[in-house]
């Protein structure tokens, strides 16, 4: 049985998808990430997941933000390393998987969200659980068209 997605509005034409199933990151960093990305290029979105592991950009924590230190330019916020990379895997797949339909310009993360996977048990003596998270990607062409400059003033 495959998985089953939480999106319900996929369009097989203009939309590709993809899902990181039990993957060894945190659910709650996966969630700020996933946050944050959703509605942004896919170009953008992948820049600021490389920006975040050279730490030059940190992700803002809205949710989950106790006893998070401010960043520059933002209230709590991190550079959480695991998950970018992770997250980062999965939206070249997503790309892969768009470019393998056809879909090419304009591509939109329309639809990306975190859940909590089944803990896995690790240790030895003294067992503990390791963090997991599914994570679901949909990006979509969209055909975004610009505002000519007219001049003239609007209200």
């Amino acid at each position: 049985m495959g998985y089953k997605y939480t999106f319900q509005a996929y369009d097989e034409k203009k939309m590709a998808r993809a899902a990181g199933v039990s993957l060894p990151i945190s659910q709650k960093q996966a969630t700020e990430i996933c946050s944050f990305l959703k509605h942004k290029k896919l170009e953008s979105a992948k820049t600021i997941l490389r920006n975040v592991l050279a730490m030059k950009e940190a992700i803002p924590y809205k949710r989950y933000n106790a006893d998070v230190a401010h960043k520059p330019g933002m209230m709590a916020g991190r550079y959480p390393q695991n998950a970018s990379k992770e997250i980062l895997k999965l939206l070249e797949s997503v790309e892969a998987n768009a470019m393998n339909k056809g879909l090419t310009n304009d591509l939109y993360v329309t639809h990306m969200n975190a859940h909590r996977a089944p803990a896995t048990p690790r240790g030895g003596r003294t067992p503990g659980e390791a963090k997991r998270a599914h994570v679901e990607v949909v990006i979509e062409e969209k055909k975004v068209e610009k505002k000519k400059y007219t001049g003239k003033k609007t209200k």
